[in-house]
């Protein structure tokens, strides 16, 4: 099946099942009314009532089956290049990497998975063992799925990001251990990153705002906008590497030419590291990111974005890191690219 993509600005809500059939029952008993009102005209009544039930009933089946699509659309063949690595950062959390590991061995454009381990003992040789066993397993067709763990000697945020010279392909999807991604979101945004390689292309989107200059305290230029702010105006300027595509020489750049002290800023403050991504490739291409449409499931409990002053620290960060490159390279936009085979209207 062709693939189209469309864009759009703001995600639409669906219509509600229940008001839809409220509204179905409103029309037929008015037309009934009418029938009953107007003796004289009632058989063109009774046909208008008919036709009437009979759109809208089509309707609604419209609305069931886009529905049914938008989760179980057909998976993209052949898809592009020669697929990606996913590189899944861990920290202390066995079983959630093992569930994670089970569920991107079944995607198709997945050639290999790197760990990268920066916990103090090394991983263990029975988890290894039962990873590898995972992705045979799961694996379908003759594909043969690398597993790797890359090592850390030093617990780093910045570990996610170390050059990697062993890699087949050009693609990286980064991904921490409890974001699962549908296989069909994944393809989808791969072939979107294919289209634009040099971009970061991902799920989780964010945004750095200029301060209101009406306010007292001017000490920092930039607020950093969480999702609700995302929703709220449609507007983006980074996508977290959570979950996201880029293309692997950002990790070379990240690692050996970045400037040292951001990454010196992120290890001290353990923070930030994704927003330093996200500068140095605005930076590079002078371009924004791209937003895919589509769902992650988080199936952790904990994690920094839980804690106290979050958003504060992550401003902090946005602030820092332009007064280091001199100027702010974020790129802002509005657009987003959606999956048309799961879209009725787009």
């Amino acid at each position: 099946m062709p693939m189209l993509m469309s864009i759009e600005g703001k995600q639409q809500q669906q219509p509600h099942r229940c008001k839809m059939n409220n509204s179905i029952g409103r029309m037929a008993r008015l037309l009934m009314a009418h029938v009953g009102s107007n003796k004289s005209g009632g058989s063109k009544m009774r046909l208008l009532l008919l036709c009437s039930l009979t759109v809208s009933f089509s309707l609604f089946l419209l609305f069931l089956a886009s529905r049914s699509l938008s989760s179980h659309h057909p998976p993209l063949s052949p898809l592009p290049g020669k697929g990606y690595t996913v590189v899944i950062n861990t920290w202390k959390r066995n079983d959630l990497l093992k569930k994670s590991v089970a569920h991107y061995a079944t995607c198709a454009g997945v050639d290999a998975i790197h760990v990268v381990w920066s916990e103090p003992d090394l991983p263990q040789s029975s988890l290894i063992d039962s990873l590898k066993k995972v992705v045979r397993s799961k694996s379908k067709g003759n594909r043969e799925i690398e597993i790797k763990f890359d090592v850390n000697h030093e617990d780093s945020l910045n570990n996610r990001f170390k050059e990697m010279k062993d890699l087949r392909t050009d693609a990286i999807y980064s991904i921490d251990d409890d974001v699962i991604t549908p296989c069909s979101s994944l393809e989808f945004a791969y072939t979107v990153w294919n289209s634009a390689p040099s971009s970061m292309v991902g799920f989780v989107p964010r945004m750095h705002w200029l301060r209101d200059p009406t306010e007292t305290c001017m000490e920092e230029q930039y607020v950093y906008g969480g999702w609700w702010s995302v929703w709220w105006s449609g507007t983006y300027s980074m996508v977290l590497s959570k979950a996201a595509f880029f293309h692997k020489q950002y990790l070379t750049i990240y690692t050996n030419q970045m400037l040292p002290s951001i990454r010196d800023y992120t290890t001290k403050n353990r923070n930030c590291e994704d927003i330093a991504m996200s500068f140095l490739v605005a930076n590079v291409t002078g371009s924004p990111p791209i937003w895919v449409e589509g769902k992650i499931h988080e199936i952790g409990s904990t994690g920094i974005s839980s804690l106290g002053g979050h958003s504060a620290r992550r401003s902090k960060c946005v602030n820092d890191f332009a007064a280091i490159y001199g100027t702010m390279p974020l790129v802002a936009t509005s657009v987003k690219a959606v999956d048309s085979r799961s879209k009725w209207f787009w």
